[in-house]
């Protein structure tokens, strides 16, 4: 036991004064921040001033309703008003500045103007319109034929035809506005078709006593998340591990180590020195994102907005934590029984490619056990180890199974971990004595039965 610790504290205290562990231990946050934070915060940068459109009104009834889609000057729960109509604004009278007044007061995104023909043909007021586009006087326009209540294509033109965030903001708000004035000239108000067109609300409740309330899906995401960290540690570890099992190969030491210490209490202390660094680094990844977490909900509720933390009770997180520990050593040892075969770590990359796929299909399995949890594909599927850490979470977190179940589905896992342990320290005793040569499936059994 004694050696064996010796090797757990080796394989731990090195790693984690590594200034590679400090590195990532840090960096990685801000890594995750700059992938998710930053991106949205960039979106939300508004560049420049308001999108300045113009409107060729042919129906001569319409600009104000698109006027109004675009700026948002109405909430979708209000009575539609309809106001008096605008004065008409000659073109290139000014009509920049008065733009940016208007968007500046009503805090638009879009500055919406009416361009009026005054005795001018469309082509003509097109080719006017275009020449503010060249003078930055505006950044599109948009025309609207007599029948585009009937069905006919409205036209919008704009300087940047690649920004098609605002091109469908501008088809939004003329369905928006087509849509408004065909209700009324069948004498419906749009508030009347909005009230008609309300989803309705369903609350679901498990159903044989007991008032149980669904948590809208933050069970089945929450489970979700705990493979998405298996996936994410054996992606970070697993070379780490390979290269732990086959360094003592590499330098050729070996025959000096098997005279003091049996293959497997080694390789278990490998694995468990490298498991607990990779478990060092995540509880101190997750405590940072709790704190995040709580600070940021804290911030919010100052602010006014309701927000409220997943509840998870205590028996789901429970099983939450055991099953990922399952996860983990499972493909952990998986990943040691591969190195314990291969001379370079580079072999054991090339070898290591399927494992990453049996937790896929993992996933892949989620679907069919949530429709019918309590089917035989999904007990099944809950024992093989190799998925249980995920599809028996989801059985827990939908329709939870018996104890029994549960607790059999951890036994098969836990005693996989002991069982893989077992043959790679047998295969590891044979293999790290060969040199110059990958050992081939024929070989790995004629060691575990010799060795």
């Amino acid at each position: 036991m004694r050696k064996f610790l010796a090797v757990v504290k080796r394989e731990y205290v090195q790693r984690v004064r590594s200034r590679m562990f400090l590195v990532v231990t840090v960096g990685a946050p801000l890594m995750f921040a700059l992938f998710t934070v930053v991106p949205a915060m960039i979106a939300g940068m508004k560049a420049g001033g308001p999108t300045r459109i113009a409107v060729v009104d042919e129906t001569g009834r319409m600009y104000e309703r698109v006027r109004d889609a675009l700026t948002n000057a109405r909430d979708e729960g209000d009575e539609a008003e309809e106001g008096k109509p605008e004065a008409a604004n000659p073109v290139g009278q000014n009509s920049s500045e008065r733009m940016k007044q208007a968007a500046k007061a009503g805090e638009q995104d879009y500055a919406v103007e009416q361009a009026s023909p005054d005795g001018r043909t469309t082509e003509e007021l097109k080719r006017q319109l275009d020449e503010r586009v060249k003078r930055d006087e505006l950044d599109g326009y948009l025309v609207l034929p007599k029948d585009v209540l009937e069905g006919g294509e409205a036209q919008y033109y704009s300087r940047n035809v690649g920004d098609v965030f605002t091109r469908g903001r501008v088809q939004d708000g003329l369905t928006k506005a087509v849509r408004d004035a065909r209700l009324a000239e069948n004498n419906v108000r749009p508030e009347v078709m909005r009230a008609v067109n309300r989803p309705v609300k369903m609350a679901t409740t498990k159903a044989g006593g007991g008032g149980e309330k669904a948590d809208n899906g933050q069970g089945f995401f929450l489970v979700f998340g705990v493979g998405f960290v298996i996936y994410l540690t054996i992606l970070m570890y697993g070379q780490v591990i390979l290269g732990a099992v086959i360094e003592e190969k590499e330098t050729r030491i070996a025959e000096i180590l098997f005279s003091s210490i049996r293959s497997f209490p080694l390789m278990l202390g490998k694995l468990i020195g490298v498991s607990l660094v990779a478990l060092t680094q995540f509880a101190i990844w997750g405590l940072a994102f709790a704190a995040f977490a709580l600070y940021g909900v804290a911030v919010l509720a100052g602010q006014g907005m309701k927000v409220s933390l997943p509840h998870v009770p205590a028996s789901v997180f429970a099983y939450l934590v055991l099953f990922f520990l399952l996860g983990y050593f499972i493909y952990a040892t998986i990943y040691a029984l591969v190195g314990s075969m291969v001379t370079t770590t580079q072999e054991g990359g090339q070898l290591a490619m399927p494992i990453i796929l049996l937790l896929v299909v993992g996933f892949y399995l989620v679907f069919p056990v949530v429709r019918s949890p309590n089917s035989p594909l999904a007990f099944w599927a809950s024992m093989i180890p190799f998925f249980s850490p995920i599809t028996m979470l989801v059985r827990i977190t939908t329709q939870t199974p018996p104890f029994w179940q549960i607790a059999l589905s951890l036994a098969i896992g836990f005693a996989t971990v002991v069982l893989l342990v077992w043959l790679a320290g047998r295969v590891y005793r044979v293999g790290m004595l060969m040199y110059g040569k990958r050992a081939t499936i024929p070989e790995v059994f004629k060691w575990i039965r010799q060795s």
